[in-house]
């Protein structure tokens, strides 16, 4: 290849540029940094000896020199609602909106922000307002996901479903707590002294026609039991009592773990018709193949009310040695000790209250349902968790039974 002479001309001239560049971007740089207000290096010195509280206070004071510092105050209001100052952060991007020549971007930005503060602090009218006002922007799924929470939290159940489906027609994202959303309509429906039939049976074949649009990874016993439950509720409303039990014992089949929630009633609808001692021998049958804490209570309280005492506690001690439990023990002394009268044996019932009192003192703690999301604990069975406001974390079985 032959040499050609411009280049030697060209490198040192493309040497030169470099050059010129760099210090043109070292100048810059340097003049921005002395543009910086003295708070702001106050700031990182603060964050480097770990003072998060006195670099806070810095930070506000650059962001109150200079307002076009909008990541500054993006970034406060964050970090004010993450220690949960709501008034502070709601202030900064409250700020921010007041700007007449905010970017539309920053300006969206800054509304989901804000949104999010309201949320927090619990002010879900103007959450739910904010929320609207991003339908249309970048915001606008996530904006959706907080509304179906904010009707949630208000038990708005209409219009979460509405919500629901609007997201549904956004994107393909399975929605499993619409199930309970239409069980909840239904529960609300038979609840008082003049229940809406009309209204419980449409909630709750929208119910049933949510679970079977679910893929089948997707369904769960839990919603499925719900149903049962609430077709058998409304059937004892209409006096179908054959309807229930179907419904009942549907559920003793197809989702045996959760007997406990459903006993009782069972025991009730043979009762009418007056089959309860068959309605014993099913739970009994039951309980030997599917033991659990609350089908043992009920099924001891009912053994005693129809056999007597002897049989009842006959039947507790083997079923406490083959599944040991202190909560089962204390909750058949309970009943013993309930059942005693003034003609029992004085001594003997002195001794079991001192038994019972203290097993109880250490069952406490152990006679509870838990979310298995957040860890909160209950005496009743929840289809939503109170403390994280998950669906479906909690299983029929008490935290003893778990452990």
């Amino acid at each position: 290849m032959d040499f050609e002479p411009w280049l030697l001309i060209l490198v040192p001239v493309l040497f030169g540029l470099g050059w010129v560049a760099a210090r043109v971007d070292i100048r810059q740089m340097l003049k921005e940094t002395r543009n910086l207000p003295q708070s702001y290096f106050r700031g990182l010195n603060f964050l480097l000896n770990e003072q998060p509280d006195h670099a806070i206070d810095a930070f506000v004071e650059v962001a109150k020199l200079d307002s076009e510092t909008t990541e500054l105050h993006f970034a406060l209001g964050s970090l004010f609602r993450r220690r949960g100052e709501m008034e502070r952060a709601i202030r900064v991007h409250q700020s921010l909106l007041a700007r007449a020549d905010l970017p539309a971007a920053e300006r969206e930005h800054a509304l989901h922000e804000l949104a999010q503060d309201y949320l927090k602090a619990g002010l879900l009218d103007r959450a739910e307002e904010s929320f609207r006002q991003l339908d249309n922007s970048r915001y606008a799924l996530p904006a959706l996901r907080a509304l179906i929470r904010i009707y949630e939290t208000a038990h708005d159940w209409p219009r979460a479903i509405e919500a629901v489906r609007t997201l549904q027609g956004l994107v393909e994202e399975p929605v499993p707590q619409l199930v309970h959303y239409y069980c909840e309509q239904a529960q609300m429906a038979l609840a008082g002294g003049k229940p809406d039939l009309e209204a419980a049976s449409r909630a709750l074949d929208a119910a049933e026609h949510a679970v079977a649009s679910q893929k089948q990874a997707m369904r769960t016993p839990v919603s499925q039991v719900r149903i049962a439950m609430l077709r058998g509720r409304l059937a004892a409303v209409e006096q179908d009592f054959r309807s229930e039990r179907q419904h009942l014992m549907g559920i003793l089949k197809d989702a045996p773990e959760y007997a406990g929630l459903v006993a009782e009633r069972i025991l009730e609808n043979y009762r009418i018709s007056g089959e309860e001692v068959q309605a014993l021998a099913v739970l009994q049958a039951h309980y030997e193949e599917h033991p659990s804490l609350d089908l043992f209570n009920i099924v001891f309280r009912e053994l005693r009310a129809q056999q007597g005492g002897d049989i009842a506690w006959a039947y507790a001690r083997k079923a406490l040695e083959q599944h040991p439990s202190l909560l089962g023990l204390d909750r058949l002394l309970e009943v013993e000790l309930a059942g005693t009268d003034q003609s029992g044996a004085l001594v003997r019932g002195a001794d079991l209250t001192l038994l019972r009192n203290l097993i109880h003192k250490h069952t406490q703690r152990l006679d509870r349902y838990v979310c298995h999301n957040c860890g909160f604990q209950a005496r009743r069975y929840y289809w939503q968790c109170p403390g994280c406001n998950e669906w479906e974390t909690y299983e029929p079985r008490r935290l003893e039974e778990l452990s």
